[in-house]
């Protein structure tokens, strides 16, 4: 077809199309002009029955709480552990967590994670952690209270207390059907395998393996090794960014306000910690952490001390408000409003991990503060004087 017959032809469809739609217009099929959206029969005048706010929902709480120290513990030779994943913890879909304890003494053995990467808030006692990289280098690392740890998916690790303390320490994990007892363990794998293969690997006689495990160890008692021990001492510590390690509470705090501090690590202060971000936050007496939320993560709560009430807002009228003390977890979902207030007498420490290394978070206050008088006026149908005393900038933190 030439371009002259293909121009007459597309210009005939076109003229029979309009008169196609003129046709139907005098039929009372489709006024004319309907494609205007503000044509003659579709400008509405404000109706006379609207209501002043959308009622709220009468609807099930959120079920946003955990009593991970609650839990049943995974018990073996060398200490436990308790686990909030999706399966005890429904709504926890982006993050899981572990409450882990080591005798002194004791190792939680060889192993890697398939699925998730691990993040760790060292609560009391010292550890020591040996991790493998895909690249063949490996840190021997020593840790103590306040201090991070971070190991990407796949990285084989360990953690063996030294000294004469035994060490616990929060786990999370960017993955809510991680499950910490169903992790790949050096033990396990070679329980399984026939030790003529093994043989074959190491080069030694096949008898060595006949005291081996029969079956994974989890967490192995063994001797006590005190922290001025040669087997206690650091090796290979990578002095770069792509260390595992980051000495959170040995820096200054990210927010530092009358009413509390927040310690925070991103991908920016601790560059392995490339998929998790975390911290710690500190709220005096009746302070509260104002309302806000995290465009981009997940967030997960540990109550190491103290007491506080979290406050959850859903959408569609849906807000949930609970208490939470020590060994309690709460698990924000990515956007949820929600604010945290301390209700007891005693300073409140909690353990913040976030499944993204990037933190994020936009809070109520700053928002009223860059939003126009008028707006805030129309949209909460009051005069523009009443935000003349609002602070004019973000709050964060509120003293009691």
């Amino acid at each position: 077809m030439t371009t002259a017959n293909r121009r007459q032809v597309l210009g005939g469809l076109a003229l029979g199309a309009a008169g196609l739609l003129a046709s139907k217009a005098g039929e009372g099929a489709a006024p004319a002009g309907a494609a205007d959206a503000h044509a003659s029969g579709h400008d509405v005048a404000p109706g006379s029955g609207g209501v002043p706010f959308v009622p709220h929902k009468t609807e099930e709480a959120i079920d946003f709480k955990y009593g991970i120290d609650k839990s049943e513990p995974k018990i073996t030779s060398g200490g436990w552990a308790r686990e909030a994943t999706v399966h005890h913890f429904p709504i926890s879909t982006g993050i899981a967590g572990v409450h882990m304890y080591l005798n002194p003494g004791a190792s939680r053995e060889l192993h890697w994670h398939a699925i998730a990467a691990e993040w760790a808030y060292v609560l009391d006692g010292r550890c020591q952690t040996t991790v493998i990289d895909p690249n063949g280098t490996t840190e021997v690392l020593n840790f103590g209270p306040g201090d991070l740890w971070f190991f990407p998916r796949g990285h084989g690790h360990s953690i063996q207390t030294i000294g004469t303390e035994p060490c616990h320490f929060i786990l999370s994990f960017d993955n809510g059907n991680f499950s910490e007892h169903g992790t790949f363990s050096i033990t396990d794998w070679t329980s399984l395998v026939d030790p003529k293969l093994l043989s074959q690997v190491f080069g030694v006689p096949a008898s060595t393996f006949a005291n081996f495990p029969k079956g994974e160890t989890y967490i192995m008692q063994g001797k006590v090794i005190p922290l001025d021990a040669p087997a206690a001492q650091e090796i290979n510590d990578m002095i770069s960014p792509n260390t595992h390690r980051y000495k959170l509470m040995q820096q200054k705090p990210t927010h530092d306000f009358p009413g509390g501090t927040v310690h925070l690590a991103t991908i920016n202060e601790f560059p392995m910690s490339s998929t998790m971000a975390g911290g710690i936050m500190k709220l005096k007496a009746g302070a509260l952490r104002e309302l806000h939320w995290h465009p981009n993560a997940n967030e997960w709560q540990y109550y190491a001390k103290g007491h506080a009430r979290v406050t959850l807002f859903g959408s569609s009228g849906r807000m949930t408000t609970a208490d939470f003390g020590p060994g309690d977890v709460a698990y924000i979902p990515q956007g949820y409003g929600h604010s945290v207030q301390n209700i007891g007498t005693e300073e409140c420490e909690i353990v913040l991990t976030f499944d993204n290394g990037h933190y994020q978070e936009i809070s109520i206050s700053e928002w009223v503060a860059t939003s126009p008088p008028h707006l805030l006026a129309n949209n909460f149908g009051v005069d523009e004087a009443v935000f003349a005393n609002f602070p004019k900038k973000k709050v964060y933190i509120a003293k009691a």
